[in-house]
């Protein structure tokens, strides 16, 4: 499995809701997952097991300058179908299998639930819990920012 990772160019606001819920997952932890799923793992069939490959991962020049390829990235993908007939996908960074599995399921669950119902509830909480964290994380390296100058002198 070999694919590009290009840059979202679309706000968040522009997102679809299950485009919102696929970042959510991707970026959670194993354990995160799991909670949402719970113990009642639903009856399901797996299309594609779960499969390693890699991404490209590009970057830009200052965050908005030219695009570059910063490297590879291992990334684990998995299709599920519900016995109700919901399919559900994943990606995850790593190799976490049972991980990309979970998600999927989830992705298959979030599809069928009604928007408001208590399963999009607890993702919209994990994404809050994830917007916390990076604003912690961003603030942290803005305190440690160095701003460098010259200065000429008998210019």
């Amino acid at each position: 499995m070999t694919m590009t990772a290009h840059t979202a160019d679309k706000t968040r606001s522009e997102a679809t809701p299950r485009q919102r819920w696929m970042a959510v997952l991707s970026r959670a932890s194993r354990a995160e997952i799991a909670q949402l799923v719970g113990t009642d793992v639903p009856r399901h069939d797996i299309l594609k097991a779960p499969e390693t490959g890699t991404v490209m991962v590009e970057g830009r020049a200052g965050g908005a300058g030219r695009r570059f390829n910063l490297g590879e990235a291992t990334v684990t993908r998995c299709i599920i179908r519900l016995d109700d007939g919901a399919m559900g996908f994943s990606y995850a960074l790593g190799r976490d299998g049972r991980k990309a599995r979970l998600a999927a399921i989830l992705d298959a669950r979030l599809q069928r639930a009604a928007p408001g119902a208590a399963l999009h509830r607890a993702v919209d909480a994990l994404a809050e819990r994830q917007s916390a964290a990076r604003d912690l994380a961003s603030r942290k390296a803005a305190a440690t920012k160095v701003d460098f100058f010259t200065l000429v002198r008998g210019a």
